[in-house]
């Protein structure tokens, strides 16, 4: 085998057995919830990863250390494999429920309509890649009839998937070097706190765990029963958006509940070396950094919109219940967060409110959070270096010129650079936006509109969650699979899952 298939081997190895980690971990759930039957799905479902991680890691501990191109590549291989093996404990419960071995004592109870859609491998896959890559599309009919267990393993996908798997197994491995910081920039992050990569990535947990407590609290202050605030305040300060009700939030319906869940979702849009910032006493970069700066700017401003729309096409009996769903749901889209309240916004909503809603998917909150879309700062970019490219006429050949983006002084050529990255993703955003379109446009029933497709897609490749009412168990097989990509290369950016496409396909991988 070559070295690059060796180096991919064992980091995969290792982002394996970090995923048997949380499935053994979880096995305190059913302990807890007196779930005593799904213990044993549980256990299979973390030896199997861990036993082919282990082997992994071992057999090639000495490859060599990753390079940008090892980097994109693991990083597309790693989270497709984590969402494979995330799959087992749907796929292990459901089908122990349903053959109910008499040992286990399987509660009639548990076997729902619900459980028994993920006897079907692709649905498991669906909802294991839709956790762990945040976005929170479901092939549920109703989340409150799941057991404790699998609740608990949705919103832990999310809560992982948000910060990053690589994240925490460069955090568990506490593996220095060059191949760690390659690995952390190829989950689509590039500022650190810290120079040391292991450090800043057991910076970022910390954080994140103190903020998910914090959460916890303010949603169990609020009126949510606990088991719901913890797993509410996981999905939300992840962004991801599972819920552990039939109807998200909009079961609780609570303008309380809503306004609590607010904060929450924009901690989790704001980048995590300004939290860090902050945290320490710098409480000006919640207004001196740009894209927090435009992610305030940015959710008011679709806020206000949306309320507009829904005033104006009467939607709602009053200008507050207008307001409070129009603000929730921008705030949940935006964020990539994807709750709802508001039901099927497909069914409800103007259309042109739907498609402000997509906008909001799209664009995203800041690099460095746990959203998903385009990026803030990259949305940034191309205005400000479109207005750049476009003033350039004004200037002569020899005028020196610098680019100013959130107080960095860029040379043209720098500039250039930024921009081009920056289209080079907005465009390949564009165009898998455009073929997820046009496969559900053909694989649907004729009763789903463009925006209603444009909003699901948009959802899925922008991470988000948030449905017009087309994703369900039900859907067509083709969709599934387009969705299921959508997320993958929503979650990482596209460009390293384009690389491993290219790598497996043009020339079988075979680098050396």
């Amino acid at each position: 085998m070559n070295t690059t298939l060796q180096t991919i081997a064992r980091d995969l190895g290792r982002m394996l057995q970090a995923l048997a980690g949380m499935v053994l971990f979880s096995t305190l759930v059913p302990l807890i919830w007196r779930e005593f039957w799904a213990i044993p799905s549980l256990l299979l479902a973390g030896v199997l990863p861990f036993l082919i991680g282990r082997g992994l890691s071992t057999y090639f501990a000495d490859a060599p250390e990753p390079g940008k191109l090892h980097g994109m590549m693991i990083a597309a291989a790693g989270w497709f494999s984590v969402a494979l093996f995330g799959a087992l404990p749907f796929l292990f419960i459901a089908w122990t429920a349903s053959l109910d071995p008499t040992v286990l004592a399987v509660p009639p109870s548990v076997d729902t309509a619900t459980l028994a859609a993920f006897r079907n491998p692709l649905n498991a896959v669906f909802e294991s890649m839709s956790g762990f890559s945040g976005t929170g599309l479901t092939m549920t009919d109703d989340e409150s009839v799941l057991p404790a267990t699998l609740q608990w393993w949705r919103s832990f996908t999310e809560w992982v998937g948000g910060v990053g798997v690589i994240v925490l197994t460069t955090a568990i491995l506490s593996r220095q070097g060059s191949g760690s910081l390659t690995l952390y920039e190829s989950e689509a992050r590039s500022e650190k706190i810290h120079p040391s990569i292991v450090s800043t990535v057991r910076t970022i947990w910390w954080i994140f765990l103190l903020f998910t407590f914090v959460s916890i609290f303010v949603l169990w202050l609020a009126g949510m029963p606990l088991w719901d605030a913890i797993n509410h305040a996981m999905t939300g300060l992840a962004t991801g958006g599972f819920s552990i009700t039939d109807n998200s939030i909009a079961t609780y319906d609570s303008a309380v509940i809503d306004f609590a869940l607010l904060p929450v979702m924009i901690l989790g849009s704001i980048a995590f070396p300004i939290h860090y910032l902050m945290l320490n006493g710098e409480l000006r970069n919640l207004y001196a950094d740009l894209q927090t700066r435009w992610v305030f700017g940015f959710f008011a401003l679709g806020t206000v919109a949306l309320w507009g729309m829904l005033l104006a096409n009467n939607t709602y009996d009053s200008a507050f219940e207008a307001l409070r769903y129009g603000v929730f749901q921008f705030v949940s889209a935006a964020s990539c967060t994807g709750f709802q309240t508001a039901g099927s916004l497909g069914q409800r909503w103007p259309a042109e409110a739907q498609l402000t809603v997509s906008l909001g998917m799209v664009v995203g909150g800041a690099a460095g959070s746990t959203v998903g879309g385009i990026k803030l700062v990259r949305a940034l970019t191309l205005v400000k270096g479109t207005a750049f490219r476009i003033s350039d006429v004004f200037y002569p050949d020899s005028a020196i010129r610098h680019f100013k983006l959130n107080g960095r002084d860029m040379t043209e050529t720098e500039a250039n650079r930024e921009f081009t990255e920056a289209a080079i993703i907005s465009f390949l955003w564009v165009i898998f936006l455009g073929l997820g379109v046009f496969v559900l446009l053909a694989a649907l029933p004729e009763r789903f509109t463009l925006a209603n497709v444009v909003f699901e897609v948009a959802s899925a490749q922008g991470n988000v969650g948030l449905s017009s009412g087309i994703t369900g168990p039900s859907m067509p097989t083709v969709t599934k699979v387009m969705f299921l990509f959508n997320m993958w290369i929503g979650r990482l950016e596209i460009i390293p899952v384009i690389v491993l496409i290219r790598a497996a396909f043009i020339r079988g991988g075979m680098y050396r």
